[in-house]
């Protein structure tokens, strides 16, 4: 939805500069694996709530098979956790992580507003870039900035387990041209099971809005459930950026 693209906006002004950016094969973004089960998230992350909907997610850091992870619960609901970075995804273009669910939305769909809850979902927020905007988006982002007072992302894909939509699919999100929706799981055949994913962010970003992606200024994690007012639980690993993919 509209204002979960607006939340990552206006979160994107406290950036983590991480560690080893150009020297370090893997980047840590979420290192959940490696915390104490029993917290709600790792001190690195931050809250994501939406000023219109009291009814936030339930994250918390449990084991899972000897492991840890977050699970989030959503009944009705809607936030999310980010972690704010600055990165180049040329030089770390691969996006590494897993997830399971119990079950998708039944009312989920990707091309509409009523529909637009998910199961599990992935953020990359990208910084704005002038030089590959045309004039009204240039004056729209300057406007905004001005009355947000914060640097504001230009663009995100959302990599998401869809209820219905056919893998691979890349469609605009319902509420903001600027968000592209990026199905890799959908349906229920592979729900209960861990499923890892890695995706190129440098070819996805130039294949959902045909042009080179500026900096990475923020990665989030959202089950919610506030459009259909449905309820699920699901479950993230940890999250990884890696110069190259994983065999």
């Amino acid at each position: 939805m509209y204002q979960h693209f607006i939340a990552i906006i206006c979160l994107a002004l406290s950036l983590i500069f991480l560690p080893g950016v150009g020297y370090a094969e893997e980047l840590v973004i979420g290192d959940f694996s490696s915390q104490a089960p029993g917290k709600k998230w790792p001190e690195s992350w931050e809250p994501m709530t939406f000023s219109d909907i009291d009814a936030h997610t339930r994250y918390d850091l449990i084991q899972d098979k000897g492991k840890t992870v977050i699970r989030a619960h959503s009944q009705n609901a809607a936030s999310g956790l980010i972690r704010h970075v600055r990165i180049d995804p040329h030089e770390y273009p691969w996006l590494q992580w897993s997830w399971k669910i119990e079950h998708v939305l039944k009312k989920g769909d990707v091309k509409t507003k009523t529909g637009d809850d998910y199961a599990t979902r992935i953020y990359v927020a990208f910084a704005f870039d002038p030089d590959q905007s045309s004039l009204w988006q240039r004056m729209r982002h300057k406007t905004a900035s001005v009355m947000s007072d914060q640097e504001l992302p230009g663009s995100a894909l959302n990599y998401i387990w869809a209820s219905k939509a056919a893998p691979d699919t890349i469609v605009p999100n319902p509420y903001a041209q600027e968000a592209m929706m990026v199905v890799l799981q959908s349906g229920n055949a592979r729900s209960g099971q861990w499923v890892k994913e890695q995706r190129n962010i440098v070819k996805d970003y130039q294949r959902a809005f045909g042009k080179q992606p500026p900096d990475i200024i923020g990665i989030a994690i959202m089950t919610d459930t506030d459009n259909t007012g449905e309820e699920t639980t699901s479950y993230y690993g940890d999250i990884m950026l890696s110069t190259k993919k994983e065999e």
